[in-house]
């Protein structure tokens, strides 16, 4: 079989779709690699590498393109490219699928937050954009969703039967995993300027992400008088919004002394797994996600969870992680006190966070969406 696969954000692999593509791709190459995977470029082309049966596509330099330019991609470019390349099968990983497609065309739908938040709708543009998106998705063959709580939005506000649907579950990547070096804890450290005991954050600014209510959680636990710290890690856009709040003005709303918060910004993927493996706890709050990653690579890490029961989080964490209301802070608060004085459950969050992360894998995650392909192919 000849799939054909959507390379827009190929070279983009710190990005939630780069690092999508890039890991199912590897998966699938080591899984059937009797087929051939072809990355077709944002330039609209792709060149098969010679020899072997495990041949794949020279991905073009160009990471981004302008507006016009990458609707051009995946309503033209991309269709006539898998055309020339007679692919049984085409995969647009994101939501942006032909609207006339003239292969058989599957699309992955990791979240329709445009659609169902209102506050991430934005510009006309932007909307106009999203409905193409829509009618495109409308015409697919099949669709792939990260989770059942997508699959549910996909239904509700696509209107799509459900039997087009199907859910293959995402994985955190191998490289997540506990880690025993003191070394390169203490490394990481030193280099980051982390305290000894800290929480962490690791993620988005923007709204839904709700990083508010675990700042006033901190600050009502009053951790930092025993020493602990809050770690927010991840990029701020520099402005002050309600869409974009700072996380030092936040801080500053509850009552948070100065020095109980340390800002990373921006984190090197490398950094991550330590990062992760040195915090006593990960937090996430967020209102809503497709999947949610960053819980699973931290239990992955052996890092034990707390995270709002909200979208498809509980889907992901199952019953390997404390589940919150995502805006009763004082609900944080106390589960945070409590956590962090009983040693017992903390090592039974990281046994559990453990064997929860065991279930996905980017293996798993390839054999489903072959078995997504195949039946596109026999159908059309």
């Amino acid at each position: 079989m000849k799939i054909a696969i959507n390379g827009m954000f190929w070279n983009q692999p710190t990005t939630g779709s780069g690092q999508y593509v890039r890991a199912l791709v590897a998966a699938l190459r080591e899984r059937a690699p009797q087929n051939e995977y072809i990355v077709i470029p944002v330039s609209g082309g792709g060149r098969q590498e010679a020899g072997g049966r495990r041949r794949s596509a020279v991905v073009g330099r160009r990471s981004s393109v302008e507006n016009l330019s990458k609707v051009w991609f995946e309503q033209i470019a991309f269709v006539r490219a898998c055309r020339r390349a007679r692919a049984d099968v085409a995969h647009v990983p994101y939501f942006a699928s032909p609207l006339v497609p003239l292969t058989p065309t599957v699309v992955t739908i990791h979240d329709l937050i445009p659609l169902v938040l209102p506050a991430y709708r934005g510009s006309l543009l932007v909307r106009a954009y999203t409905a193409l998106a829509v009618q495109s998705a409308r015409r697919a063959d099949a669709i792939i969703a990260d989770s059942e709580w997508s699959k549910r939005d996909i239904i509700t506000h696509l209107r799509i039967d459900a039997a087009r649907v199907r859910v293959v579950y995402l994985a955190a990547d191998a490289r997540y995993r506990p880690l025993d070096d003191a070394a390169r804890l203490e490394a990481l450290r030193r280099k980051l300027g982390l305290p000894e005991n800290y929480l962490l954050y690791l993620g988005g600014y923007d709204q839904r992400k709700n990083v508010r209510v675990i700042l006033d959680a901190f600050a009502r636990a009053e951790l930092y008088r025993t020493g602990y710290r809050l770690v927010l890690a991840g990029v701020n856009l520099g402005r002050d919004s309600e869409f974009f709040p700072d996380p030092r003005r936040l801080a500053r709303e509850v009552n948070l002394p100065a020095d109980a918060l340390c800002l990373l910004g921006w984190v090197e993927e490398e950094d991550k797994v330590a990062l992760y493996a040195g915090a006593r706890a990960f937090l996430f709050p967020s209102r809503y996600e497709g999947f949610g990653l960053p819980p699973l690579e931290a239990m992955a890490s052996g890092t034990p969870v707390l995270c709002a029961h909200a979208s498809s989080l509980p889907e992901v964490v199952g019953d390997a992680a404390i589940l919150l209301p995502p805006d009763d802070a004082r609900a944080w608060a106390d589960a945070l006190r409590a956590f962090l004085a009983d040693d017992a459950r903390r090592a039974e969050l990281r046994a559990r966070g453990l064997a929860q992360a065991r279930k996905f894998s980017w293996t798993r995650c390839a054999e489903e969406t072959l078995a997504v392909y195949e039946s596109v192919r026999r159908e059309a």
